[in-house]
Order: C-alpha cells, then structure tokens, then sequence
C-alpha cells in the first residue's frame, strides 16, 4: 500500500495506538526462567527447556502470511523452539506489504493504526504483522527471541539517542507485556563496549516492565555479552557470536578460531551464574571467509560440530543458521555472501534437519543436572582432535568430531559397571557397545575412518 495514505490514515484518528491485543487464538506457551542451578532454562512449571534456536533474522519485514507459515510450520517440524529475528533491521524497514514502522525514521515515533485486518490494507500495519507473526510461533510453540534494533543503527552514525531507545523500548514493552513467547536479543551484532548507555537503556526498560521476559544481548562477531554486561541487572542470560571472521582472523587465516566451547567455559565459572549460549556460529552455505565467496562453505558437518561442542562444554542450548534462511532470500533480492539459494529451498538443508539430535539426546537424559566434564578425556587432542565430555550423576557424553579413538576415564559416575553405546549426530540412531566394569582407562573406537564429519557421541550409562 502507498505508504502515504497509511500515513493520511493514520493521522486521521485522535491518537495513535501504542499497543494491540493482536490475534493470537491458539494456548499461550510456558514462560520461561533460569533453572535452579542458573546454568540452563526451564519453564514455568520447572521443566527443561532446551534452546534450539534458528536465524530467521529478517522475517519480520521480507515474508507475507504465507510465508510466515510455511517458515514456522517447518521449523516445528525440525525441532526448533526458539527464532531469532529483527524488528527492525533499519530505521526506515518496510515490510512485505509496504507498510513503515516509524515515521520520519524515528526510532521514538512508531507507525499504528487502529484494527488488524489483514484484508483491510490501511488497518493491517508493521506492528500488527508482527504481532501475527507471534502468533503465527506460539501456535508452532516456537519463542521469537527479538533484537528491537539492529546494532548498525546505533554504531554508525548519531541516529539513535538515550530518549528515543528509550520510548522506543516502553512502547515494546507495553504491546507485548501480555506475550509468553518472547525473548529479547539486545544489541544485535554489535561491540558491547559501545553505546553502553543506549543497549543498557533498552535493557533496563524490557526488564523493568516485563520482569517474566528473558532478556540477553546479541554481541558482534567473536565476543560475549559477558564482556561487558554480565552484571547488568536486566542481562538474564548471556549470549556469544563464535561465527564470522574478525579482520584479526582474516589477517591470519592460520588461527584456529572455531573453538566455541572456550566462551562456554569462561562464562561457566562467572558469578553469578548465568546460563550462556552460542547465539551465532558459522551458518551453514556461507563461506569460510565470509566476505570471500570463492572460499569454501560451511557445512552440515561443521554446525553439527559447533551445536555439540558448546552444548556438552555446558551451553544451555544452541542457535543454528542458514545463509540464505538468516537474509530470507527470495527471487530478485540481492544476495549477501554470495547466496544464491532461496530461503524456501534452504530451511531443508541438511543440518537444519540433523539439529533436534542433539535436543532429543539431551532431554532424553536427567538433563539439569548435567556439567561439563573433560576429566573423562585421557587423550585430549587439538583443534578438530578435540574431545568435549559432559554427565550427570548417571550418565556421561563424550564427542568426536573426526570419529578418533576415545580414551575415557572411568569411575566418573554412579554404579560398578557401565553400559557404554554410540550415537549418531547425523540420524539419532544408537549403536550398542557393551557393559563395562565402571573403572581404569577404557578404550573406545567409533566406526568409520578418522576424518572431519564422522562425528560420533559415546554415551555412558550407570547400570541398574
């Protein structure tokens, strides 16, 4: 619709309408908290909660209805329970339907419009689609985790001030106080140490006005929120950005930088504990060097080894991506990082499928009380060597990237003996091993050749 007659539609009424009740019908999903032990998430009702989260980033403004269906359908299906995605990616975002969300590029001055008929054009506006689009998740029971706007609109430039993030905030928090599937993502691919004063503005107000709603911040490419903000009252949890080269690492593309179970085990040990979670690795089909499309592409392979890697290092759950899912490409758009799939094409690529292994296998299992362990690991090796453990008081999970032979301390859980089996990252299958005594050094061998993407989880039971 012509953006100046939603304009002319708007002004015509007495007062311009800051929050709507939307259109959800469907059950309201469980709030969400931190559990007990601060390390991980559960629900209202005290059950785990494991994030498996996707990178939807720029659905809010590129998918119509349909779109916004077949996209949420989908991730329902794969396991996914969690959506990261922009309000505004820009000050100036329009939408599918050519609706604006602010007026004159103000962050303070939102464009609404009374009613929230999608049939009738000057009623359905930005916000209401976002609001469907809510629904839309809660019917799927998918959380959307928001970044209300994106950290290049503060960073570059003096688009932004304290007042404006400010109001812009109170007026997210007074349309969806009444929201259980929400999660805010402050920042949004930004340096912490910067602006401080604006991303603590926008936090403390979420937090201040809709206490039951987790907020963490969406840092820049390589760093964590607990950098700067880990004592932020409004910070429930902390979130990194393992993926994306820096020009540190693209000056010396020798350094091996993929290690995100590092950033797991540094905010593991801060006081006070917080859960923490890989909010962005690598997305698989983008390249290696990210802004260097003759490079190679990442792939089902490396995101496999990421989720496992922070999970079992102690991450309460993990974020995938795709290239062309992340950007939403569709036919005519201009490509970021050399895609050329289409969004549509891409939510069926093959990690996004292999992602609810490693959820199923974690909730199948005494889940909160778990911690990482690499004392199980008698051979530890380096970089795609490496062995990440983690166990409960009856259990324990060891992985392999490259299916190495495993040798495992004993003796790191409950019982005389053990029963040991393989897992699957690729398909969820499980492999029996055997009954062992409960003791010593044991030696494991995954099947197959050494070589990257043979990944394989050794699993440890107490026997009964």
């Amino acid at each position: 619709m012509n953006l100046k007659i939603k304009y002319l539609y708007a002004l015509c009424i007495p007062f311009m309408l800051t929050a709507q009740s939307g259109f959800s019908q469907s059950q309201k999903l469980p709030k969400l908290k931190v559990s007990p032990n601060h390390h991980y998430f559960v629900t209202e009702d005290g059950k785990p909660f494991f994030w498996l989260g996707d990178t939807g980033w720029l659905e809010f403004s590129k998918l119509d209805r349909e779109g916004v269906n077949k996209y949420f359908e989908d991730r329902k299906a794969k396991g996914f329970n969690v959506v990261q995605v922009m309000i505004l990616h820009n000050l100036n975002a329009v939408n599918v339907y050519g609706d604006q969300a602010l007026m004159n590029d103000n962050l303070a001055d939102q464009i609404t419009s009374p009613g929230n008929d999608p049939n009738n054009a000057p009623e359905y506006d930005y916000w209401d689609h976002i609001d469907y689009t809510l629904d839309v998740a809660q019917k799927n029971g998918i959380y959307l985790a928001m970044v209300p706007v994106w950290g290049t609109n503060v960073s570059k430039g003096d688009k932004v001030n304290k007042d404006q993030a400010t109001r812009y905030a109170r007026f997210l928090a007074d349309r969806y106080k009444k929201r259980t599937n929400i999660i805010w993502l402050n920042g949004g691919d930004t340096k912490g140490n910067e602006f401080q004063d604006i991303w603590n503005a926008i936090g403390n107000t979420l937090k201040t006005n809709n206490p039951d709603q987790l907020v963490t911040f969406h840092p820049f490419g390589r760093t964590d929120s607990s950098e700067n903000f880990h004592n932020s009252a409004w910070l429930d949890f902390n979130m990194f950005q393992s993926g994306h080269k820096t020009y540190a690492q693209e000056t010396d593309p020798t350094a091996f930088k993929e290690d995100n179970y590092k950033f797991v085990h540094r905010d593991w040990d801060l006081k006070p504990t917080k859960p923490t979670l890989d909010g962005e690795p690598s997305y698989e089909g983008i390249p290696h060097g990210l802004h260097d499309t003759l490079q190679p592409k990442w792939t089902a392979n490396d995101v496999r080894r990421y989720g496992y890697w922070s999970v079992f290092a102690g991450a309460a759950g993990f974020t995938y991506g795709h290239s062309a899912v992340m950007q939403m490409f569709r036919k005519g758009d201009n490509p970021a990082y050399g895609n050329k799939e289409l969004w549509n094409d891409a939510i069926n690529a093959q990690g996004a499928g292999q992602m609810i292994h490693i959820k199923n296998l974690m909730l199948k299992h005494d889940y909160l009380d778990r911690m990482p362990d690499q004392t199980l690991i008698a051979n530890q090796g380096e970089k795609y060597d490496y062995l990440v453990g983690t166990r409960g008081v009856s259990y324990a999970f060891i992985y392999t990237y490259n299916g190495r032979k495993m040798d495992i301390n004993m003796g790191k859980i409950l019982g005389d003996n053990v029963i040991a089996s393989w897992y699957n990252p690729r398909n969820g299958e499980y492999k029996y091993i055997g009954k062992f005594e409960n003791k010593g050094i044991k030696e494991f061998q995954p099947s197959g050749k050494k070589e990257d993407g043979n990944d394989w989880v050794l699993i440890l039971e107490s026997e009964e």
